[in-house]
């Protein structure tokens, strides 16, 4: 069911309406972030994470939000959007922040503006394909490894062209790798790979997005007994791997089944998913 509603600023508008000019930054260059969210049974999953990502990045740009841009005002507003769009348990909600009008050269104007989109997902556990995915390798741009490379930015276009690469191969994702050749992230997820019972993972100043997800699995896992590594990843430990995973806030945990014909087997895979479920 298309949603009937979004919120921009704080009010509600017909989602089809038109609100921003051909002199929007947000739109011209990127100027932003954006997250995007679970919904689920009434609430943010991983809200307290999504808000501190959110507010940490818009730090680093320079945004001063306003008296009332607050976690606790954004969380009652995507909920009352939630419910204006049909009140189900579960939605897929983009929260996007950006600058208002100007050039490139003009004094970027420091308010955030946003935008909160809600739609609604079928009921119940989702994600996981019990047939896990086939992946591939974008051959074409490279992730910088900068304090910018962790934000979820506006400024989306390699990841764009990740995604239609996977598309024209027929895969269910795409890794991007970093300015060294090595493993940043995919187009959607964060990546953890298993081998011999350890848990991988490439540490953020390889380039990769700074996932909720990522940094939930981070503090659990090791408090589950589970012993997690952070370290660069090349493509060459991935084809030694037992494990592959890709982490999302939304879908939560997936399994690689092959990358470029290597096969991935789906043991502790599954009980991290199971582990993730059991939260919601």
């Amino acid at each position: 069911m298309p949603a009937h509603f979004i919120n921009y600023n704080g009010t509600l508008l017909p989602s089809g309406q038109g609100i921003l000019t051909a002199d929007n930054r947000g739109f011209r260059y990127g100027d932003g972030l954006f997250e995007t969210m679970l919904i689920r049974r009434g609430g943010i999953r991983l809200g307290k994470y999504h808000f501190e990502r959110l507010f940490s990045g818009m730090r680093l740009l320079h945004f001063e939000p306003s008296f009332a841009f607050t976690p606790e005002n954004l969380e009652r507003q995507v909920l009352e959007l939630c419910a204006a769009n049909g009140g189900g348990a579960d939605y897929r909600v983009r929260l996007v922040v950006f600058r208002g009008e100007g050039g490139l050269l003009d004094p970027p104007d420091p308010a955030a503006q946003y935008i909160i989109q809600a739609v609604p997902l079928p009921s119940g556990p989702g994600g996981w394909k019990e047939e896990g995915l086939v992946i591939d390798i974008f051959p074409e741009g490279r992730k910088s490894c900068d304090h910018f490379s962790r934000l979820k930015s506006n400024n989306f276009l390699l990841y764009a062209q990740a995604a239609i690469y996977a598309r024209e191969q027929g895969a269910g994702d795409c890794l991007v790798l970093n300015s060294h050749g090595r493993i940043a992230d995919s187009t959607i997820a964060n990546i953890f790979y298993i081998k011999d019972g350890m848990v991988y993972t490439p540490p953020l100043s390889e380039g990769g997005v700074a996932g909720v997800m990522r940094r939930y699995l981070l503090e659990v896992l090791p408090e589950a007994g589970y012993t997690v590594q952070e370290r660069p990843v090349s493509i060459e430990d991935l084809s030694g791997a037992d494990e592959l995973l890709l982490t999302n806030a939304v879908r939560g945990i997936s399994w690689v089944r092959s990358l470029r014909g290597v096969p991935y087997t789906c043991r502790l895979g599954a009980g991290f998913y199971k582990q993730w479920i059991e939260i919601l």
